[in-house]
């Protein structure tokens, strides 16, 4: 990791580090998942075991939750493993335990904070590395610092969430695979495979995107025709997706933790087919909604839209064909695209919900490092509009910060209306009327209008310059 990168990764852990001790909504600092994943690394390093039945009966949340905190999931076997997987409180029990040794529960729950702050640094500094094969310095360091520091990233930097720990794996599986296109070697390899294995025991949501990674990664030693590697690295994934079932086997009862869910509650909660077809207007709400779409909190994001469009436009003009080092950037970009769309369709079609007892952006945070490069590219082809809508970002960032801070607000109840103040209202608000279902349909007919302009514009400037070289 070179000088930059550690900067960065200094600069984000700073920053995510002073979120310790921000409220979620009252007086708990944790809100949503957050108290049921430190019951379970609490269970770990008391009982060593997931059974949370003691825990209950003994408040032991107390020390760090201040309020009742309610069950979740059915008793599997006379025991009560709750549905949120092993993988990820057995990853922060250690840091619980040594944070608690030196004072106590409460002690152990910022031991945790800590350690999940430095694990989105990290992300963000392997997602400034992977920018570099798409556009150098500034705009890679630009656009790592402002996707770091945009509200969605600062609210999660210290949360008790796996989503993080996943962009971290995500990312440096990505880097790996990356570097698996310019040399074989074992050490990408297997890396690249460790880590997508790792994503189950974090979470299934997290899976579609790793599977995106881990084809690029496969193509990349197939072409080389090194089929033995590539065995050997996807045994690594398969072997940790096989240990996950079984131990979901064993603990909740189904291939997934979710087979301890509660009676009538699924993976998705969608009934049939037709419940999923009717989510597809998520797919704009995610991104624009007035309370938890991405841009309205984020809209530097739009810069990774444009870096999608960017990409169309190489690969349609055919621009590795005259630069060699573009099919590199091609490549590291599709990837990106592809892994971000990936998680935008299970955030719009899997996920039970888009918003809940946390902060907006939940079910996207996972892949949004992964758009670092994406937003890389379009800074560099968009400098001013690009720091301007970084700028907003860090704006909203501050402004949430010293609301909850000092403002009385929380991260989970009482959001403040950052970084647009009264403007909020411009933004749609789903479920209220057919503005914003308008306004999505609008926006997509615009988007295909200045994709088929340029297309055709495309189109004549090839015909002009073939009928300028055959004349």
């Amino acid at each position: 990791m070179n000088r930059r990168a550690l900067a960065i990764f200094a600069v984000l852990f700073a920053v995510y580090a002073a979120t310790l001790g921000l409220d979620a909504f009252g007086d708990s600092n944790y809100g949503g998942d957050e108290p049921h994943y430190l019951l379970a690394a609490q269970s770990i390093v008391h009982d060593r075991d997931v059974d949370l039945r003691d825990d209950y009966r003994a408040r032991a949340y107390a020390d760090f939750y201040p309020y009742p905190l309610d069950v979740h999931g059915v008793l599997t076997k006379g025991r009560l493993h709750e549905p949120h997987g092993v993988g990820f409180p057995l990853l922060i029990a250690p840091a619980y335990a040594l944070g608690e040794w030196i004072d106590g529960a409460r002690g152990g729950a910022v031991a945790v904070e800590l350690l999940l702050a430095a694990i989105a640094a990290l992300a963000g500094a392997l997602a400034y590395l992977l920018a570099l094969r798409v556009a150098p310095d500034p705009w890679a360091g630009g656009a790592a610092l402002a996707v770091g520091l945009s509200p969605p990233l600062v609210a999660y930097g210290s949360a008790v969430y796996p989503e993080l720990t996943a962009a971290c794996a995500l990312a440096g599986a990505a880097c790996c695979a990356a570097s698996l296109h310019e040399r074989i070697s074992r050490r990408a390899t297997f890396g690249c495979f460790a880590l997508l294995g790792l994503l189950p025991w974090l979470g299934t949501k997290f899976v579609p995107a790793g599977i995106v990674i881990g084809a690029f990664a496969l193509r990349s030693i197939l072409g080389a025709n090194r089929r033995v590697l590539a065995l050997g690295g996807f045994e690594v994934a398969i072997f940790s997706v096989a240990l996950y079932v079984g131990v979901n086997q064993g603990l909740y009862g189904g291939l997934t933790p979710y087979a301890a869910d509660d009676p009538g509650e699924t993976a998705t909660d969608a009934d049939g087919i037709g419940g999923y077809l009717e989510r597809a207007y998520r797919l704009g709400a995610l991104l624009i909604d007035r309370d938890y779409g991405l841009l309205r909190w984020a809209p530097l994001f739009a810069l990774a839209l444009f870096g999608v469009w960017l990409l169309w436009r190489s690969r349609r003009e055919g621009l590795r064909r005259l630069a060699p080092d573009q099919e590199g950037v091609e490549r590291v970009a599709l990837m990106c695209a592809l892994a971000l769309g990936a998680q935008l369709l299970v955030a719009a079609f899997l996920a039970p919900t888009m918003f809940g007892f946390w902060f907006p952006g939940r079910h996207l945070v996972a892949a949004l490092p992964l758009a670092v490069p994406l937003v890389a590219w379009g800074l560099r082809h968009a400098p001013r509009v690009g720091s301007a809508l970084a700028l907003i970002g860090l704006i909203a960032s501050v402004w949430l910060y010293v609301d909850v801070r000092w403002g009385g607000g929380g991260l989970v109840i009482g959001v403040p209306d950052a970084p647009w103040g009264p403007l909020e209202r411009a933004f749609p608000f789903f479920g209220s009327g057919p503005y914003a279902y308008v306004l999505v349909a609008a926006l997509i007919g615009g988007l295909a209008l200045v994709v088929f302009l340029s297309d055709r514009h495309s189109r004549q400037s090839a015909g002009t310059t073939r009928a300028k070289y055959s004349g």
